[in-house]
Protein backbone atom coordinates (compact mmCIF):
# COMPACT_ATOMS: atom_id res chain seq x y z
CA UNK A 1 0.00 0.00 0.00
CA UNK A 2 1.65 3.28 -1.38
CA UNK A 3 1.85 6.26 1.82
CA UNK A 4 -1.47 8.13 -0.66
CA UNK A 5 -3.33 5.13 -0.24
CA UNK A 6 -2.37 4.70 3.51
CA UNK A 7 -2.94 8.19 4.46
CA UNK A 8 -6.72 8.06 2.24
CA UNK A 9 -7.83 5.26 4.56
CA UNK A 10 -6.87 6.65 7.69
CA UNK A 11 -8.53 10.01 6.87
CA UNK A 12 -11.66 8.21 5.82
CA UNK A 13 -12.13 6.64 9.09
CA UNK A 14 -11.87 9.85 10.71
CA UNK A 15 -14.15 11.44 8.25
CA UNK A 16 -16.69 8.71 8.92
CA UNK A 17 -16.17 8.48 12.38
CA UNK A 18 -17.18 12.59 12.30
CA UNK A 19 -19.95 12.28 9.97
CA UNK A 20 -21.99 9.37 12.57
CA UNK A 21 -22.63 12.17 15.17
CA UNK A 22 -24.86 14.15 12.50
CA UNK A 23 -26.48 10.57 10.77
CA UNK A 24 -27.18 9.78 14.56
CA UNK A 25 -28.86 12.86 15.29
CA UNK A 26 -31.20 13.55 12.50
CA UNK A 27 -33.89 16.08 13.97
CA UNK A 28 -31.21 17.71 16.36
CA UNK A 29 -28.78 18.61 13.04
CA UNK A 30 -31.89 20.12 11.01
CA UNK A 31 -32.77 21.87 13.53
CA UNK A 32 -29.33 23.70 13.95
CA UNK A 33 -28.95 24.23 10.34
CA UNK A 34 -32.75 25.97 10.20
CA UNK A 35 -31.45 28.32 13.40
CA UNK A 36 -27.82 28.90 11.88
CA UNK A 37 -29.84 29.99 8.36
CA UNK A 38 -32.65 32.23 9.66
CA UNK A 39 -29.69 33.83 12.32
CA UNK A 40 -27.57 34.62 9.25
CA UNK A 41 -29.53 35.74 7.23
CA UNK A 42 -32.07 38.07 9.17
CA UNK A 43 -30.13 41.24 8.27
CA UNK A 44 -30.33 40.75 4.41
CA UNK A 45 -32.96 42.39 2.17
CA UNK A 46 -35.29 38.87 1.98
CA UNK A 47 -34.91 38.27 5.60
CA UNK A 48 -36.10 41.45 6.58
CA UNK A 49 -39.06 41.28 3.75
CA UNK A 50 -39.86 38.06 5.32
CA UNK A 51 -39.02 39.23 9.11
CA UNK A 52 -36.82 36.38 9.94
CA UNK A 53 -36.00 38.39 13.50
CA UNK A 54 -39.56 36.72 14.66
CA UNK A 55 -38.95 33.32 12.96
CA UNK A 56 -38.36 31.05 15.77
CA UNK A 57 -39.79 27.62 14.36
CA UNK A 58 -40.64 25.89 11.74
CA UNK A 59 -44.59 27.27 11.62
CA UNK A 60 -43.43 30.66 11.69
CA UNK A 61 -41.38 30.09 8.29
CA UNK A 62 -44.19 28.29 6.64
CA UNK A 63 -46.20 31.11 7.53
CA UNK A 64 -43.65 33.53 6.52
CA UNK A 65 -41.92 32.15 3.60
CA UNK A 66 -43.71 31.05 0.50
CA UNK A 67 -42.47 28.20 -1.90
CA UNK A 68 -41.03 29.54 -4.43
CA UNK A 69 -39.53 28.39 -7.60
CA UNK A 70 -36.92 30.09 -9.66
CA UNK A 71 -39.11 32.54 -11.70
CA UNK A 72 -40.81 33.31 -8.23
CA UNK A 73 -37.50 33.90 -6.54
CA UNK A 74 -36.30 35.66 -9.64
CA UNK A 75 -36.62 39.23 -8.90
CA UNK A 76 -34.12 38.83 -5.98
CA UNK A 77 -31.59 36.95 -8.36
CA UNK A 78 -31.89 40.03 -10.97
CA UNK A 79 -30.39 42.39 -8.02
CA UNK A 80 -27.63 40.10 -7.11
CA UNK A 81 -26.61 39.84 -10.65
CA UNK A 82 -26.60 43.50 -11.15
CA UNK A 83 -24.48 43.91 -8.14
CA UNK A 84 -26.67 44.19 -5.41
CA UNK A 85 -25.25 42.59 -1.56
CA UNK A 86 -26.93 41.10 1.11
CA UNK A 87 -29.82 40.49 -0.56
CA UNK A 88 -30.93 36.24 0.36
CA UNK A 89 -27.44 36.12 1.74
CA UNK A 90 -24.83 38.29 3.46
CA UNK A 91 -22.51 39.73 0.90
CA UNK A 92 -22.02 38.75 -2.38
CA UNK A 93 -22.04 35.09 -3.94
CA UNK A 94 -18.67 33.68 -4.83
CA UNK A 95 -20.14 32.65 -8.32
CA UNK A 96 -23.10 32.19 -10.47
CA UNK A 97 -24.07 28.21 -11.98
CA UNK A 98 -25.34 28.64 -14.75
CA UNK A 99 -28.07 26.59 -15.87
CA UNK A 100 -31.11 25.97 -18.96
CA UNK A 101 -34.45 27.58 -17.52
CA UNK A 102 -37.77 26.49 -19.08
CA UNK A 103 -39.25 29.86 -19.13
CA UNK A 104 -37.22 32.09 -18.09
CA UNK A 105 -34.03 31.49 -20.04
CA UNK A 106 -30.87 31.05 -18.44
CA UNK A 107 -30.92 30.73 -14.63
CA UNK A 108 -28.00 32.21 -12.24
CA UNK A 109 -27.97 30.26 -9.62
CA UNK A 110 -25.95 31.88 -6.80
CA UNK A 111 -23.09 30.04 -5.07
CA UNK A 112 -21.56 31.47 -1.92
CA UNK A 113 -18.19 30.57 -0.04
CA UNK A 114 -19.96 28.34 2.56
CA UNK A 115 -22.31 26.66 -0.10
CA UNK A 116 -19.05 25.79 -1.89
CA UNK A 117 -17.53 24.44 0.75
CA UNK A 118 -20.53 22.01 1.76
CA UNK A 119 -20.31 21.12 -1.89
CA UNK A 120 -17.04 19.93 -2.39
CA UNK A 121 -16.74 18.55 1.23
CA UNK A 122 -20.04 16.19 0.25
CA UNK A 123 -18.18 14.93 -2.82
CA UNK A 124 -14.57 14.33 -0.78
CA UNK A 125 -16.99 12.62 1.90
CA UNK A 126 -18.64 10.20 -0.89
CA UNK A 127 -15.16 8.46 -1.80
CA UNK A 128 -14.32 8.65 1.75
CA UNK A 129 -17.21 7.01 3.17
CA UNK A 130 -16.61 4.26 -0.16
CA UNK A 131 -12.86 3.59 1.14
CA UNK A 132 -14.14 3.13 4.75
CA UNK A 133 -17.02 0.76 3.93
CA UNK A 134 -14.77 -1.26 1.45
CA UNK A 135 -11.54 -0.89 2.25
CA UNK A 136 -10.75 -0.64 -1.49
CA UNK A 137 -8.48 2.45 -1.73
CA UNK A 138 -5.54 1.20 -4.05
CA UNK A 139 -7.59 3.65 -6.79
CA UNK A 140 -5.92 6.50 -5.18
CA UNK A 141 -2.71 6.07 -6.79
CA UNK A 142 -4.37 5.58 -10.40
CA UNK A 143 -5.94 8.23 -13.17
CA UNK A 144 -8.94 9.80 -12.22
CA UNK A 145 -11.64 11.05 -14.91
CA UNK A 146 -14.26 13.27 -14.02
CA UNK A 147 -16.42 14.17 -17.81
CA UNK A 148 -17.77 17.48 -16.89
CA UNK A 149 -18.33 21.12 -18.03
CA UNK A 150 -15.41 23.88 -19.59
CA UNK A 151 -13.89 25.14 -16.53
CA UNK A 152 -13.71 28.29 -18.18
CA UNK A 153 -15.34 30.85 -16.13
CA UNK A 154 -16.84 34.34 -17.05
CA UNK A 155 -17.57 37.62 -15.14
CA UNK A 156 -20.86 38.81 -14.69
CA UNK A 157 -20.57 41.95 -12.73
CA UNK A 158 -17.48 40.87 -10.32
CA UNK A 159 -18.91 37.35 -9.74
CA UNK A 160 -17.62 34.22 -12.11
CA UNK A 161 -19.97 32.82 -13.81
CA UNK A 162 -20.12 29.01 -15.07
CA UNK A 163 -21.59 25.55 -15.63
CA UNK A 164 -21.38 24.11 -11.67
CA UNK A 165 -18.97 20.76 -13.33
CA UNK A 166 -16.67 24.13 -14.99
CA UNK A 167 -16.30 25.84 -11.05
CA UNK A 168 -15.92 22.14 -9.36
CA UNK A 169 -13.19 21.70 -11.37
CA UNK A 170 -11.48 24.67 -9.45
CA UNK A 171 -11.67 22.83 -6.36
CA UNK A 172 -9.74 19.58 -7.01
CA UNK A 173 -7.29 19.25 -4.20
CA UNK A 174 -3.99 19.72 -4.76
CA UNK A 175 -3.15 15.83 -3.69
CA UNK A 176 -5.28 14.96 -6.51
CA UNK A 177 -4.43 17.08 -9.29
CA UNK A 178 -1.15 14.64 -10.69
CA UNK A 179 -3.72 11.90 -10.87
CA UNK A 180 -6.54 14.18 -12.43
CA UNK A 181 -7.60 13.55 -15.93
CA UNK A 182 -8.16 15.28 -18.79
CA UNK A 183 -5.76 17.81 -19.00
CA UNK A 184 -6.72 21.70 -18.75
CA UNK A 185 -6.55 22.63 -22.43
CA UNK A 186 -8.97 19.29 -23.26
CA UNK A 187 -11.41 19.79 -20.35
CA UNK A 188 -12.39 23.60 -21.85
CA UNK A 189 -13.17 22.18 -25.26
CA UNK A 190 -16.94 23.24 -25.74
CA UNK A 191 -17.86 21.44 -28.36
CA UNK A 192 -18.65 17.96 -26.93
CA UNK A 193 -17.92 15.31 -29.42
CA UNK A 194 -14.19 17.14 -30.12
CA UNK A 195 -13.76 17.05 -26.37
CA UNK A 196 -14.20 13.40 -26.25
CA UNK A 197 -12.33 12.41 -28.58
CA UNK A 198 -9.50 14.37 -27.04
CA UNK A 199 -10.40 12.76 -24.00
CA UNK A 200 -9.67 9.38 -25.43
CA UNK A 201 -6.58 10.19 -26.77
CA UNK A 202 -5.12 11.26 -23.53
CA UNK A 203 -6.62 8.40 -21.70
CA UNK A 204 -6.36 5.27 -24.09
CA UNK A 205 -2.60 4.53 -22.48
CA UNK A 206 -3.39 5.82 -18.56
CA UNK A 207 -4.02 3.56 -15.67
CA UNK A 208 -7.56 4.82 -15.10
CA UNK A 209 -8.83 3.85 -11.85
CA UNK A 210 -12.10 6.00 -11.43
CA UNK A 211 -14.28 7.43 -13.93
CA UNK A 212 -17.42 9.79 -13.21
CA UNK A 213 -19.87 11.77 -15.24
CA UNK A 214 -23.66 11.13 -16.26
CA UNK A 215 -23.88 8.19 -17.10
CA UNK A 216 -25.63 8.79 -20.69
CA UNK A 217 -22.21 10.81 -21.44
CA UNK A 218 -19.76 8.16 -20.30
CA UNK A 219 -21.15 5.71 -22.37
CA UNK A 220 -20.26 8.06 -25.31
CA UNK A 221 -16.88 8.12 -23.97
CA UNK A 222 -16.69 4.21 -23.17
CA UNK A 223 -18.08 3.83 -27.17
CA UNK A 224 -15.19 5.88 -28.58
CA UNK A 225 -12.56 3.81 -26.45
CA UNK A 226 -13.89 0.64 -28.03
CA UNK A 227 -14.43 1.74 -31.07
CA UNK A 228 -10.77 3.03 -31.21
CA UNK A 229 -8.89 0.58 -29.45
CA UNK A 230 -10.78 -2.54 -30.00
CA UNK A 231 -10.73 -3.60 -26.42
CA UNK A 232 -13.43 -3.24 -23.17
CA UNK A 233 -12.79 -0.98 -21.24
CA UNK A 234 -12.12 -3.19 -18.77
CA UNK A 235 -9.32 -4.90 -20.50
CA UNK A 236 -8.16 -1.24 -21.87
CA UNK A 237 -7.82 -0.02 -18.55
CA UNK A 238 -6.98 -3.19 -16.05
CA UNK A 239 -7.20 -1.33 -12.54
CA UNK A 240 -10.47 0.62 -13.13
CA UNK A 241 -12.74 -0.20 -10.17
CA UNK A 242 -15.02 2.38 -9.03
CA UNK A 243 -17.95 4.57 -11.33
CA UNK A 244 -19.19 7.98 -10.09
CA UNK A 245 -22.27 8.68 -11.38
CA UNK A 246 -25.39 11.14 -10.65
CA UNK A 247 -28.31 13.07 -12.61
CA UNK A 248 -30.10 10.45 -13.52
CA UNK A 249 -30.64 6.39 -12.63
CA UNK A 250 -27.84 4.24 -13.63
CA UNK A 251 -30.08 0.98 -13.51
CA UNK A 252 -30.92 1.36 -17.58
CA UNK A 253 -27.22 1.88 -18.42
CA UNK A 254 -26.25 -0.55 -16.20
CA UNK A 255 -26.68 -3.44 -18.69
CA UNK A 256 -24.99 -2.19 -21.36
CA UNK A 257 -22.20 -0.94 -19.24
CA UNK A 258 -21.31 -3.76 -17.96
CA UNK A 259 -20.87 -4.92 -21.62
CA UNK A 260 -18.69 -2.17 -22.44
CA UNK A 261 -16.74 -2.44 -19.57
CA UNK A 262 -16.50 -6.32 -19.65
CA UNK A 263 -17.01 -7.28 -15.94
CA UNK A 264 -18.93 -5.28 -13.18
CA UNK A 265 -17.31 -2.29 -11.08
CA UNK A 266 -18.45 -0.65 -8.14
CA UNK A 267 -19.99 2.50 -8.29
CA UNK A 268 -21.16 5.66 -5.92
CA UNK A 269 -24.58 7.08 -6.66
CA UNK A 270 -24.68 10.92 -6.41
CA UNK A 271 -27.34 13.61 -5.84
CA UNK A 272 -25.85 17.04 -6.62
CA UNK A 273 -27.26 19.77 -8.39
CA UNK A 274 -26.17 23.46 -9.05
CA UNK A 275 -28.47 24.40 -5.33
CA UNK A 276 -26.34 21.75 -3.37
CA UNK A 277 -25.15 18.78 -2.99
CA UNK A 278 -28.07 16.84 -1.36
CA UNK A 279 -27.53 12.93 -1.01
CA UNK A 280 -24.77 10.10 -1.98
CA UNK A 281 -24.52 6.30 -1.68
CA UNK A 282 -23.26 5.38 1.60
CA UNK A 283 -23.44 1.34 1.51
CA UNK A 284 -22.36 -0.77 -1.53
CA UNK A 285 -25.27 -3.10 -1.31
CA UNK A 286 -28.02 -1.07 -0.44
CA UNK A 287 -30.08 1.19 -2.70
CA UNK A 288 -30.36 4.87 -2.03
CA UNK A 289 -28.57 7.71 -1.25
CA UNK A 290 -28.21 8.99 2.74
CA UNK A 291 -29.61 12.64 2.86
CA UNK A 292 -27.02 15.19 3.41
CA UNK A 293 -28.39 17.20 7.08
CA UNK A 294 -25.25 18.77 7.83
CA UNK A 295 -24.23 20.85 4.74
CA UNK A 296 -26.13 23.78 4.87
CA UNK A 297 -29.74 22.68 3.61
CA UNK A 298 -32.42 22.52 5.88
CA UNK A 299 -34.99 20.99 3.61
CA UNK A 300 -39.00 20.68 3.85
CA UNK A 301 -41.02 18.05 2.24
CA UNK A 302 -44.42 18.14 0.29
CA UNK A 303 -46.27 15.10 -0.84
CA UNK A 304 -46.36 15.06 -4.50
CA UNK A 305 -49.76 13.79 -5.02
CA UNK A 306 -51.09 17.51 -2.69
CA UNK A 307 -48.13 19.67 -4.64
CA UNK A 308 -50.92 21.62 -7.01
CA UNK A 309 -53.63 22.06 -4.18
CA UNK A 310 -53.62 25.60 -2.52
CA UNK A 311 -51.41 25.69 0.57
CA UNK A 312 -50.07 22.44 0.72
CA UNK A 313 -48.61 20.89 3.96
CA UNK A 314 -44.86 21.30 4.71
CA UNK A 315 -43.19 19.32 6.65
CA UNK A 316 -39.98 18.14 8.62
CA UNK A 317 -37.76 15.12 8.49
CA UNK A 318 -39.25 14.06 11.39
CA UNK A 319 -42.87 13.15 9.50
CA UNK A 320 -41.96 11.94 6.19
CA UNK A 321 -43.07 8.76 5.85
CA UNK A 322 -41.41 5.87 3.57
CA UNK A 323 -42.13 4.91 0.10
CA UNK A 324 -43.89 8.76 -0.16
CA UNK A 325 -43.19 10.79 -3.57
CA UNK A 326 -42.44 14.15 -1.54
CA UNK A 327 -41.50 17.39 -4.09
CA UNK A 328 -37.86 18.23 -1.52
CA UNK A 329 -38.29 21.94 -1.17
CA UNK A 330 -34.95 23.07 0.29
CA UNK A 331 -33.22 26.53 2.14
CA UNK A 332 -29.83 26.99 1.65
CA UNK A 333 -26.37 29.00 2.86
CA UNK A 334 -26.57 30.36 -0.43
CA UNK A 335 -29.90 31.54 -0.01
CA UNK A 336 -32.38 29.75 -1.90
CA UNK A 337 -35.58 29.56 0.60
CA UNK A 338 -38.37 27.31 0.65
CA UNK A 339 -37.01 26.33 -2.77
CA UNK A 340 -38.50 23.82 -5.10
CA UNK A 341 -35.90 22.33 -6.60
CA UNK A 342 -37.86 20.21 -9.25
CA UNK A 343 -37.12 16.67 -7.54
CA UNK A 344 -39.14 14.31 -6.19
CA UNK A 345 -38.09 11.62 -3.60
CA UNK A 346 -38.57 8.85 -2.00
CA UNK A 347 -37.56 7.83 1.91
CA UNK A 348 -36.45 4.40 1.39
CA UNK A 349 -34.88 4.03 5.10
CA UNK A 350 -35.22 6.65 8.15
CA UNK A 351 -32.41 5.07 10.40
CA UNK A 352 -30.45 7.03 8.63
CA UNK A 353 -32.29 9.17 6.45
CA UNK A 354 -32.08 7.84 3.03
CA UNK A 355 -33.60 8.42 -0.42
CA UNK A 356 -34.10 7.85 -4.18
CA UNK A 357 -34.81 10.50 -6.79
CA UNK A 358 -38.23 9.37 -7.99
CA UNK A 359 -38.27 12.09 -10.77
CA UNK A 360 -39.43 15.74 -11.98
CA UNK A 361 -42.43 17.40 -10.31
CA UNK A 362 -42.77 18.64 -13.74
CA UNK A 363 -42.02 14.76 -15.52
CA UNK A 364 -44.74 13.09 -15.05
CA UNK A 365 -47.74 11.51 -17.59
CA UNK A 366 -51.17 11.85 -16.27
CA UNK A 367 -53.20 11.87 -19.74
CA UNK A 368 -55.45 9.73 -18.55
CA UNK A 369 -55.28 10.34 -14.57
CA UNK A 370 -52.18 8.11 -14.43
CA UNK A 371 -49.78 9.62 -12.47
CA UNK A 372 -47.15 7.58 -13.85
CA UNK A 373 -43.43 9.10 -12.16
CA UNK A 374 -40.05 7.89 -13.88
CA UNK A 375 -39.33 5.98 -10.95
CA UNK A 376 -41.60 3.46 -12.29
CA UNK A 377 -40.65 3.71 -15.66
CA UNK A 378 -36.95 2.99 -14.82
CA UNK A 379 -37.83 -0.30 -12.76
CA UNK A 380 -39.72 -1.32 -15.27
CA UNK A 381 -37.18 -1.13 -17.73
CA UNK A 382 -34.55 -2.61 -15.66
CA UNK A 383 -36.83 -5.58 -15.37
CA UNK A 384 -37.66 -6.11 -18.99
CA UNK A 385 -33.76 -5.61 -19.90
CA UNK A 386 -32.84 -8.46 -16.90
CA UNK A 387 -35.54 -10.78 -18.28
CA UNK A 388 -34.81 -10.30 -22.01
CA UNK A 389 -30.65 -10.03 -22.35
CA UNK A 390 -31.36 -6.38 -24.10
CA UNK A 391 -29.00 -3.34 -24.08
CA UNK A 392 -30.58 0.25 -24.13
CA UNK A 393 -28.64 3.10 -24.88
CA UNK A 394 -31.26 5.82 -23.83
CA UNK A 395 -34.90 6.00 -23.74
CA UNK A 396 -38.23 8.15 -23.12
CA UNK A 397 -41.99 7.63 -22.73
CA UNK A 398 -44.80 9.93 -23.83
CA UNK A 399 -48.78 9.52 -23.79
CA UNK A 400 -50.23 8.91 -27.79
CA UNK A 401 -53.86 10.22 -27.42
CA UNK A 402 -54.85 10.17 -30.48
CA UNK A 403 -53.74 6.99 -32.41
CA UNK A 404 -54.75 6.59 -36.09
CA UNK A 405 -56.73 3.37 -34.66
CA UNK A 406 -57.38 1.56 -31.12
CA UNK A 407 -57.02 3.29 -27.87
CA UNK A 408 -54.43 5.29 -26.74
CA UNK A 409 -51.67 4.25 -25.04
CA UNK A 410 -48.22 4.79 -23.96
CA UNK A 411 -45.58 5.15 -26.14
CA UNK A 412 -41.95 3.86 -25.30
CA UNK A 413 -39.61 5.70 -27.64
CA UNK A 414 -36.19 3.24 -27.54
CA UNK A 415 -32.68 2.76 -28.48
CA UNK A 416 -31.45 -0.61 -28.29
CA UNK A 417 -27.67 -1.30 -28.48
CA UNK A 418 -29.19 -4.57 -28.69
CA UNK A 419 -32.71 -5.96 -28.99
CA UNK A 420 -34.47 -8.23 -26.66
CA UNK A 421 -34.31 -11.95 -27.27
CA UNK A 422 -38.11 -12.27 -27.06
CA UNK A 423 -39.69 -8.15 -28.00
CA UNK A 424 -43.26 -9.04 -27.22
CA UNK A 425 -42.05 -10.66 -23.78
CA UNK A 426 -40.00 -7.67 -23.47
CA UNK A 427 -43.58 -5.50 -24.06
CA UNK A 428 -45.06 -7.56 -21.85
CA UNK A 429 -42.82 -7.28 -18.88
CA UNK A 430 -43.10 -3.53 -19.11
CA UNK A 431 -46.52 -3.10 -19.22
CA UNK A 432 -47.08 -5.65 -16.58
CA UNK A 433 -44.23 -3.90 -14.22
CA UNK A 434 -45.83 -0.83 -14.99
CA UNK A 435 -48.99 -1.96 -13.04
CA UNK A 436 -48.13 -3.90 -10.44
CA UNK A 437 -46.32 0.01 -9.65
CA UNK A 438 -49.48 1.87 -10.58
CA UNK A 439 -53.01 1.54 -9.45
CA UNK A 440 -54.19 3.87 -11.73
CA UNK A 441 -52.36 2.50 -14.68
CA UNK A 442 -53.73 -1.08 -14.13
CA UNK A 443 -57.11 0.17 -14.00
CA UNK A 444 -57.06 2.07 -17.44
CA UNK A 445 -55.80 -1.21 -19.06
CA UNK A 446 -58.12 -3.03 -17.08
CA UNK A 447 -61.02 -0.71 -17.73
CA UNK A 448 -59.96 -0.79 -21.40
CA UNK A 449 -59.40 3.11 -21.49
CA UNK A 450 -55.57 2.51 -22.45
CA UNK A 451 -53.99 -0.59 -24.60
CA UNK A 452 -50.98 -2.08 -23.67
CA UNK A 453 -47.77 0.02 -24.19
CA UNK A 454 -46.25 0.20 -27.93
CA UNK A 455 -42.02 0.67 -28.64
CA UNK A 456 -41.12 3.18 -31.19
CA UNK A 457 -37.33 2.10 -31.82
CA UNK A 458 -35.28 4.99 -32.42
CA UNK A 459 -31.96 4.61 -34.79
CA UNK A 460 -28.30 4.01 -33.41
CA UNK A 461 -26.88 7.37 -31.70
CA UNK A 462 -30.74 9.17 -32.16
CA UNK A 463 -30.91 10.61 -28.90
CA UNK A 464 -26.85 11.95 -29.16
CA UNK A 465 -28.08 13.43 -32.45
CA UNK A 466 -31.21 15.21 -31.14
CA UNK A 467 -29.49 16.41 -28.30
CA UNK A 468 -27.36 17.88 -30.78
CA UNK A 469 -29.49 19.19 -32.56
CA UNK A 470 -30.89 21.49 -29.46
CA UNK A 471 -27.23 22.58 -28.51
CA UNK A 472 -27.83 20.35 -25.63
CA UNK A 473 -25.14 17.42 -26.33
CA UNK A 474 -22.98 16.38 -23.17
CA UNK A 475 -21.95 18.39 -20.15
CA UNK A 476 -24.77 17.98 -17.30
CA UNK A 477 -27.48 18.00 -19.93
CA UNK A 478 -29.79 14.60 -19.88
CA UNK A 479 -33.07 13.29 -21.69
CA UNK A 480 -36.02 13.86 -20.87
CA UNK A 481 -37.44 10.43 -19.07
CA UNK A 482 -41.00 11.20 -19.76
CA UNK A 483 -43.43 13.91 -20.47
CA UNK A 484 -47.24 14.45 -20.12
CA UNK A 485 -47.40 15.65 -23.80
CA UNK A 486 -46.00 14.97 -27.13
CA UNK A 487 -43.20 17.65 -27.90
CA UNK A 488 -40.11 15.56 -27.30
CA UNK A 489 -41.66 12.42 -29.34
CA UNK A 490 -42.64 14.27 -32.25
CA UNK A 491 -39.16 15.63 -32.20
CA UNK A 492 -37.40 11.98 -32.20
CA UNK A 493 -39.96 11.05 -34.61
CA UNK A 494 -37.17 11.59 -37.15
CA UNK A 495 -34.64 9.87 -35.55
CA UNK A 496 -36.91 6.34 -35.82
CA UNK A 497 -34.73 3.12 -36.93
Amino acid sequence: MSLKAFAAKIFARRITKKNSKWINNPIETQKGVFNELIKKAKNTEFGQDHNFKTIISHDDFVKQVPIRDYEALKGYIEKIVEGGENVVWPGRPLYFAKTSGTTSGAKYIPITKESIKNQVEASRDAILNYIDETGNVDFVDGKMIFLQGSPILEAKNGVKLGRLSGISAHYVPGYLQKNRLPSWQTNCIEDWETKVNAIVEETENENMTVIAGIPSWVQMYFERLRNKSGKKVGELFQNFNLFIYGGVNYEPYRAKFENLIGRKVDSIELFPASEGFFAYQNAQNDKGMLLLLNSGIFYEFVRADEFFVENPKRITLKDVELHTNYVMIISTDAGLWAYNLGDTVQFISLRPYKVIVSGRIKHFISAFGEHVIAKEVEEAMKKAIEATGARVNEFTVAPQTSPKEGLPYHEWMIEFEKEPHDEAKFVSILDDTMQSQNSYYFDLIDGAILQTLKITKIKQNGFQDYMKSIGKLGGQNKVQRLANDRKLAEALNAYQA
